[in-house]
């Protein structure tokens, strides 16, 4: 009786929130509005539902955690590395341009400095959860606005963490020491997390990859993001700053891929829930009595952290479009605002009925974020029919997603990375067999661990942002099952299956994959010469190169 009385709650809220996002599908908007719009109605009419401290809310705030982990996942040091600039130099710019025009304004209106200030910071904070969601509805996770969005992001969740030290420590006036020690305790968390990148989560999962079955690998990434944010909140930092880390730890690995694979359906589930708890801690009675000047201190925060934003960018040396459309991504509040303008200090100075209005007016700019970001969009195209070369830079998608993705790292997955590679052509390879991953990887291939047949990865690996599939090794069978749900999701993959004769090339054909016959003793040079071709290498140099690799091939044999 006890579990099912547990698990009602779920039930309701699932039923409602799947009905909430068809809704607001067929409305044209985008489904955070239902959610909050939800759990408005579930608070009004059954308010202990999703009340702090239930099931519900617990949910709500695991969200944000898986969420913070799979950001991780995208930030291994080499990423930390390059991105420093936006990181430790446009964050504290962002923040701090936005604090200082939100704070005067909040002074000029009545609010003494150290209040205004809070507000101000409080403010200049933007949503992780939705900007992040943004971006990966969007499929812009590559492109440069991205990338800074995220970094930014970053800074502000470590920011976070202060302005919460701060906002507690008024009343007892320790606030120095508490954020000096939170200082040190974030250093020493980011240098254990590399070190346990290294020493543990690598070879943790080598094992796994081995020997461990599917739901070993699903247990284990909770796992990792979980106990990671229950660390750094055990020593007084953020779960979020925990999992964060969880996620570079993943990251330093060649799992990471299969990783995002299988934490992927817990995030978007539980986001969900989270959206629904910060519909349900608006006061209506505030919103039915004051909207005016609720709808008047959202514009406002928006107006104001536009500005700010759009000058930080043009002070990194953005051009006016990119600097627009960063700027009007980043302009809506942040979830951390609710934890601020809830403590009791907060609360105290600000001014309970200030401390309401805002609460409300934040949620509407996080549900209007989702639009800022296509307005931003739209705009910054728009001025980019005059661009500039400075401009065009910054349409052009960087990071990982290389145009071929090689399954199977075998001989024929080599022959053909390594015909890539004498072409400066980029390539990602999967591949499930733990050993043959690990010989790859230290032969200097760009390589990962992950079973193609798992539908899960293919958005993990970004399929749609890729020109060609080549798949080394796979039955008839294996195609068979999960082809046509490919192509259906990814119908301008272009697919290239590696086959040992003419009549499994025949079958494969009968399917509408592309096949090429390559005997065992090439290695794959003639699926390699395909590929090539088909990428636009001059015939001349293919045949080159490919003579070239019969010869290596050759001499061992007349040795």
């Amino acid at each position: 009786m006890e579990i099912a009385e547990a698990v009602f709650p779920i039930l309701i809220i699932l039923a409602l929130g799947i009905a909430a996002a068809v809704l607001s599908r067929m409305a044209r908007v985008n489904p955070i509005v239902g959610y909050l719009f939800l759990g408005m109605m579930v608070s009004a009419v059954h308010p202990a539902l999703l009340s702090a401290g239930g099931t519900v809310h617990l949910l709500a705030e695991l969200g944000v955690v898986f969420l913070l982990f799979d950001i991780g996942l995208h930030f291994s040091t080499a990423h930390i590395r390059r991105e420093a600039g936006d990181i430790f130099g446009f964050g504290p710019l962002q923040v701090g341009a936005s604090t200082l025009l939100i704070a005067t304004c909040a002074w000029a209106l009545g609010l003494a400095a150290m209040p205004a200030f809070i507000v101000g910071t409080a403010l200049a904070l933007s949503s992780t959860a939705i900007v992040a969601g943004v971006i990966a509805d969007r499929r812009q996770q590559n492109c440069p606005v991205a990338l800074t969005a995220v970094a930014i992001l970053i800074f502000q969740d470590v920011a976070a963490i202060f302005l919460l030290i701060l906002t507690t420590s008024l009343e007892s006036g320790a606030a120095g020491p508490a954020m000096l020690a939170a200082l040190l305790k974030t250093v020493l968390a980011i240098g254990l997390s590399l070190l346990s990148a290294r020493f543990i989560v690598r070879p943790l999962f080598a094992i796994l990859s081995k020997h461990g079955a599917e739901e070993v690998f699903t247990a284990t990434a909770l796992l990792i993001a979980l106990a990671a944010g229950w660390l750094a909140a055990t020593v007084g930092l953020s779960m979020t700053l925990g999992a964060f880390l969880g996620g570079m730890m993943v990251a330093e690995s060649p799992f990471k891929a299969s990783v995002r694979s299988e934490i992927g359906p817990f995030r978007g589930l539980l986001v969900s829930f989270f959206f629904l708890s910060v519909g349900a801690s608006l006061d209506r009675a505030v919103i039915e009595t004051a909207w005016p000047a609720i709808l008047l201190m959202a514009t406002g925060i928006i107006a104001l952290k536009s500005i700010a934003n759009i000058l930080a960018s043009l002070a990194f040396r953005w051009s006016v479009p990119g600097s627009v459309q960063l700027g009007v991504l980043m302009a809506g509040g942040s979830e951390f605002a609710f934890v601020v303008f809830n403590v009791p200090a907060v609360r105290s100075a600000v001014g309970s009925a200030n401390v309401a209005q805002l609460i409300a007016a934040v949620a509407l700019t996080l549900a209007v974020t989702p639009a800022l970001g296509y307005i931003g969009r739209t705009a910054a195209g728009r001025l980019r029919s005059r661009a500039t070369r400075r401009m065009q830079t910054e349409l052009v998608p960087q990071g990982n997603v290389n145009p071929v993705i090689i399954v199977g790292m075998g001989d024929v997955g080599r022959t053909i990375a390594d015909a890539l590679g004498e072409f400066d052509i980029g390539y990602d390879a999967v591949e499930r067999d733990g050993a043959r991953l690990r010989r790859a990887v230290a032969d200097g291939y760009n390589a990962s661990f992950g079973d193609a047949s798992d539908a899960r990865l293919w958005r993990a690996v970004d399929l749609g942002g890729r020109e060609f599939s080549v798949m080394t090794a796979a039955s008839i069978e294996a195609a068979r099952d999960w082809m046509p749900s490919s192509v259906a999701l990814f119908p301008n993959l272009h697919r290239l299956w590696v086959v040992r004769t003419d009549d499994e090339a025949a079958q494969l054909n009968e399917l509408g994959i592309e096949a090429v016959v390559s005997a065992e003793a090439s290695h794959g040079i003639e699926a390699a010469e395909a590929l090539l071709m088909v990428l636009g290498v001059a015939p001349d140099a293919v045949s080159a190169w490919a003579d070239r690799q019969r010869v290596r091939m050759a001499k061992p044999l007349a040795a």
